[in-house]
This record gives C-alpha cells, structure tokens and sequence, in this order.
C-alpha cells in the first residue's frame, strides 16, 4: 500500500472478494522534496499516513517496513548507469527486486499466500497479461517478475479503467479517492534525474558533442547528462540534431539528423522469460516490441540464445532511439512473453 488510490482500491477489492488482507508500507528512505514534486512522490510519510489511514478505514493490519537500504541499491545503479550512457529504467529493478522478491519473503512471514499490487495488469493461468485499460497497462515494468512468482501475484485493477478505480475509492470513503498521479521515478523528486546523478559520483566524463564524421561540435560537463534521442541541451547547429550514440570511454556524445536515430536491430542481455522458449531457437519468434514504456509495441523478431541470456531482436521496420539501458518487453497479443535489457 503506497497511499495512492491504486493500491487502496487493490486493497478493498480484495477484501470485497473475501480474501484476508495484510497492508504493507514500503520505506524507501527519501525525502519526498518540496512544493510541487512533494505532490508527485510515492512512499513518503505523508503517503505512509494516507496509507495507514486507508488501511484504518478498510479495517486490515498495516505495517510499515524499511528498505531503505535495498532500495539506495537501486539508486546508485540508476545514477552508474548513466555515467556509462545508459538510459536506466529503475521501476523494472523496484518490482522485480523488491516488490515481487523480498515482499514474498515477508508475505511468507505473515502466513499469506500471495502478494497483490495496484498495478494495472493481470495475471491469467499464471500468464502475465495487459489491463484491460491500455493506457495504464504496466505490464512494460513487470516482464522482470519470476516466472513461478506470477502463480503468487494478484493484480486486482487489471479489468478496471482509472476512472472506475477512483469512483470505487470513493464510493468506499477512502481519502485517496481524488490523491495525484505519483511521478514515475519516485526518488527523482526535484523533476531533474540529473540532480541525482550528481549527489551520486558526479556527471561522469566531461567530453565532446561530434557528429557522425567526428567533427568537433562543442564540449559538454559530462556524458550522463544525455540520453539516446535527446534534442534539449544540444548545441544550436542551425538544424534540429539528436543524441545519436553515447560513448563513456571518450566522453564523445554522438549527434544525428533524425533519420540518423533509426535502428533495425537491436540487442537485449539479461533477457528473462514468462514464457516457453520455441524449440528451435535459430527460428525466432513473432512478437511485438515496446523499446520504452512510452512507445507503441512493434512488430518484429525475436532471437533468443538461452545459454548466453541474450536475444537479437530484428525489427520489421526501423525504430527510432533505441536507448541503451532500456528495456525491451515482447509480447504475443495481450501476453508477455518476457524481456531484457537494450544493449
């Protein structure tokens, strides 16, 4: 239970099912900031009171509990990654690391039998699913959960739209009926992911903009300030320009016209499956590709090599700024068929 009004609705349609219910606050350890990003945050105290207020109203136990050391793991990675000029995506790592790992050991503690979130997804004969709402589907965060952990997991907002969730909210009376979207990154709470990076080591290399020749275009503080497909911050070159490439070792930030940000290929490591792999992998598999959460998912095929935990992914059509660090998440229709990390 976060505080907003996903996972309190997630909480009362489980106990309108009859289920029995333990709350859970997870502490992260930051500070929430001021003014308008305090509004935006997840997991601070007011949202911990919000909680704990719901959880009252609901009638179930809550019990507040500190991860805070877990979760400036997840931190530092984020701010390493872009120091090597990576894009990271740190709500993949959160669920799969702590929500949907270490929760399970403390549903165990409690003697409970499954763990339930706010997400908006489902779980069907332990396949993982897309919500019913498209444009809250996160399933895009979720490819990353274990496999045997999705026949444990309960998605109870996976056939909701947003609009239903909030009217559910108060109907019931819960104080997080009308509560603000929580940002997406909830430990960048200054809006500036880059104000992390530096309280974290530093921008990394300082370096050069060059375009696709070499050319010298301008120096730069330092390559974790860039992300793939970036425009804003570039020098004024009397044509729109985009980060192109990233390269750590020399500090060199790669710029390109747009048609110069388009990929055919791309591939993943780490790469995790809900799903069994095709006997012959040298065939690959049909899927649809989401590059980032933002992106439409497109049509391409997958490459999967089991011993390396890599896949190929060659795409249909070319894909403009695929990031290193992203994820990359396949899907067969509505299922998700796994994922892995753009490399």
């Amino acid at each position: 239970m976060s505080g907003g009004v996903d996972s309190s609705v997630a909480a009362l349609r489980l106990l309108e099912a009859g289920h029995e219910v333990v709350g859970v606050f997870m502490r992260n350890g930051v500070s929430a900031g001021s003014g308008k990003s305090a509004t935006k945050s997840c997991c601070s105290a007011s949202d911990a009171r919000d909680a704990m207020a719901v959880a009252e109203r609901l009638g179930v136990p809550f019990y507040p509990v500190d991860y805070a050391a877990e979760f400036g793991a997840i931190v530092a990675h984020f701010a390493e990654e872009y120091r090597r000029g990576r894009t990271p995506n740190p709500c993949v790592l959160c669920n799969s690391q702590l929500k949907f790992g270490h929760l399970f050991e403390l549903a165990a503690s409690f003697d409970c039998s499954m763990v339930a979130t706010g997400h908006y997804a489902r779980v069907v004969d332990g396949r993982l699913l897309r919500a019913v709402d498209a444009d809250k589907d996160q399933t895009y965060y979720l490819f990353g959960v274990a496999r045997d952990a999705l026949q444990r997991t309960a998605f109870p907002l996976g056939d909701l739209t947003k609009p239903e969730v909030r009217a559910l909210a108060e109907r019931a009376g819960l104080r997080t009926a009308s509560k603000p979207e929580s940002m997406d990154i909830c430990f960048v709470t200054s809006g500036d992911y880059r104000d992390v990076v530096r309280a974290r080591g530093g921008m990394g290399r300082p370096g050069r903009f060059v375009d696709q020749e070499g050319n010298d275009l301008g120096a730069h503080d330092g390559v974790a300030g860039f992300t793939v497909g970036q425009r804003r911050g570039l020098p004024a070159l009397g044509a729109p320009r985009y980060v192109r490439a990233i390269l750590p070792e020399t500090g060199d930030v790669i710029l390109a016209p747009a048609e110069g940000l388009e990929s055919s290929e791309a591939v993943v490591r780490g790469a995790h499956w809900l799903v069994d792999l095709p006997p012959d992998a040298d065939a690959g598999r049909e899927a649809q590709i989401k590059v980032r959460a933002r992106a439409d998912a497109v049509p391409g095929r997958i490459f999967a090599d089991p011993s390396s935990g890599t896949a190929r992914i060659v795409f249909d059509a070319p894909v403009r700024a695929v990031s290193p660090g992203q994820a990359a998440v396949f899907y067969d229709g509505d299922v998700v068929l796994g994922g892995g990390w753009l490399d």
